[in-house]
């Protein structure tokens, strides 16, 4: 860190940590970013559905962007950032921000875009191939697996909303009811329609044959070949730092199944506690790259606007003495 105390720090160095550290830098802001080096896409081959990016290889992307953030003058570290608090005192806002290594840096405002952490079913065998062909998002990954074996793995009441929507992708997709609940006899009928096979029993593992996911291998020893597999992970926001401002995640539900758990924002990424602002995955579950990417744009320009309103208002403040 090259100074004790800068306009913002950013608190994770993803899509929407360094999109907000190159629009601030732009503005002329000194900004600081703390990357832990944990990025949630890391297992992935490339990013999709980015528009001028596509098949990016996720660290290549990333690279990129801190170039071009560093070029515009931001500073991007390596670290952990522990907690954060608001410094004491009745005049302008101030955050202290505390590394796991002890370090310690101060800020005007803050930006979290610490992201999310995916868990996965207990299903041994799944987090040594998530990313490659374990897989959960049909945008991120289903033309890759277009017209090839697909499984889905019923874990909760969305298995069935998944297989359908696999289905757009590949005419080969069987459904592992698992630990899933029994499908209602309209879904039943939708999955008949649809020629998605079921498969009854609990999945005890995967097959793994030359480093490649080969098939779904049942309590009973029985074994589904596949090349693919569809998952429902817990989306779980890394919401620590937060938390340690007095900010507490809540639960994400779809379609009244609870998903995943976020930090609340107001549209433009502003939390309840005044000078901290959140971008990404950590307050939007669901968001791709270019998303989470185009959100830590939206909070640094409320940033900036909100640091102009405090600079004016010092600047009045010191003409008036």
């Amino acid at each position: 860190m090259k100074q004790q105390r800068y306009d913002v720090v950013i608190v994770g160095g993803g899509a929407a940590g360094l999109s907000g550290a190159l629009a601030l830098a732009r503005a002329r802001r000194s900004v600081l970013v703390i990357d832990a080096g944990e990025p949630r896409n890391a297992p992935a081959s490339h990013v999709h559905n980015y528009l001028g990016r596509e098949s990016t290889p996720p660290g290549e992307l990333l690279a990129i962007g801190r170039g071009e953030a560093a070029g515009y003058g931001a500073e991007i570290v390596e670290g952990r950032v522990a907690s954060a608090e608001k410094l004491p005192g009745a005049g302008e806002q101030g955050f202290r921000v505390v590394t796991e290594d002890g370090r310690s840096v101060e800020a005007r405002r803050l930006l979290v875009t610490t992201g999310l952490v995916d868990e996965l079913p207990p299903v041994p065998g799944l987090a040594e191939r998530w990313g490659r062909e374990v897989l959960h998002c049909p945008y991120c990954h289903g033309h890759e697996v277009a017209d090839r074996p697909i499984g889905v793995l019923a874990t909760g009441p969305l298995a069935v909303h998944q297989a359908l929507m696999w289905r757009q992708w590949s005419d080969d997709v069987t459904l592992f009811l698992h630990t899933g609940p029994e499908p209602a006899e309209e879904e039943y009928e939708q999955l008949a329609a649809r020629g998605i096979a079921l498969v009854d029993g609990e999945v005890a593992g995967l097959e793994v044959a030359d480093d490649r996911f080969t098939g779904v291998r049942l309590a009973s020893g029985r074994v589904v070949p596949r090349e693919a597999l569809v998952v429902q992970a817990r989306f779980t926001a890394r919401s620590a730092v937060l938390e340690s401002l007095g900010l507490k995640p809540v639960a994400q539900e779809m379609g009244g199944v609870v998903i995943g758990s976020y930090v609340p924002t107001d549209p433009t990424g502003a939390t309840e506690v005044p000078g901290v602002w959140a971008a990404g995955n950590v307050t939007r579950l669901t968001e791709q790259v270019i998303g989470a990417a185009a959100a830590g744009l939206m909070a640094a320009s409320a940033v900036n606007g909100d640091l102009i309103t405090e600079d004016t208002r010092l600047a009045v403040a010191a003409r008036r003495v």
